[in-house]
């Protein structure tokens, strides 16, 4: 350690009291954190990419400072689902500090890394009031049927107004609309639950058939338009 020749000159004054950090909630329980294994707590975080092409959402179970549990999940861009590939490879076994400097691969993960650092080390997580923490495998509660992303895209214009393309139910199959051309309510095809009972043995077919659901007054519709080709 060295000393400027101001300090090393300076006359020495006692520390008085010192209480540490102070407690932060973890997993039900309120901890001073002093190292990185004092962090625990499942939580999330989202990131994006410089030009904001793209977005991550990031879900990480923390434990003893090292995480265990990693849920990538990307929207916007295509290279982005590669990088979450590897995100999702590079962080368990990682502790935080670790992961946030780590290259991500992607700058939008990158981001959503330092947002869930800033959310674990002060004590904001998810689990932060839940005794002993969630249990690793949590982060796939998540998703949906068939372990799919939590997805809504949605297209509109001026000129011929709006296209539901998927909803948290599934992909839009058909819009209804009333007399008036209003939307009044839409068929989907759940790709978790259809995908799911193909790969059981079930003719692709049936199981598209029996994953179509409706949403709002689809049966009275005044006419039904495919809203990826009309």
């Amino acid at each position: 350690m060295q000393y400027t020749t101001e300090v090393d000159k300076m006359a020495c004054v006692a520390k008085g009291c010192d209480h540490g950090p102070a407690p932060i909630p973890e997993e039900g329980e309120w901890v001073q954190a002093r190292e990185i294994k004092d962090i625990s707590g499942l939580t999330h975080g989202i990131g994006w990419c410089a030009p904001q092409q793209g977005a991550c959402k990031l879900t990480l179970n923390v434990k003893d400072g090292i995480i265990q549990e990693a849920l990538v999940e990307t929207v916007g861009c295509s290279g982005m689902t590669h990088s979450a590939a590897m995100a999702s490879e590079i962080l368990p076994g990682k502790t935080i500090l670790e992961a946030l400097n780590t290259d991500l691969v992607c700058d939008a993960i990158n981001v959503a890394m330092r947002e869930l650092f800033l959310q674990i080390a002060y004590g904001r997580t998810q689990s932060a009031f839940s005794e002993g923490g969630l249990p690793i495998g949590a982060g796939l509660e998540d998703l949906g049927k068939g372990l799919r992303s939590q997805v809504g895209t949605m297209y509109g214009t001026l000129a011929k107004g709006t296209r539901y393309l998927e909803m948290a139910e599934g992909y839009v199959t058909k819009i209804a609309l009333d007399d008036n051309g209003e939307v009044i309510g839409y068929q989907f095809c759940n790709m978790g639950k259809m995908m799911d009972a193909i790969q059981k043995g079930v003719d692709p077919k049936e199981a598209y058939q029996k994953n179509i659901g409706t949403y709002g007054r689809f049966d009275e519709a005044a006419r039904l338009i495919n809203p990826r080709h009309e």
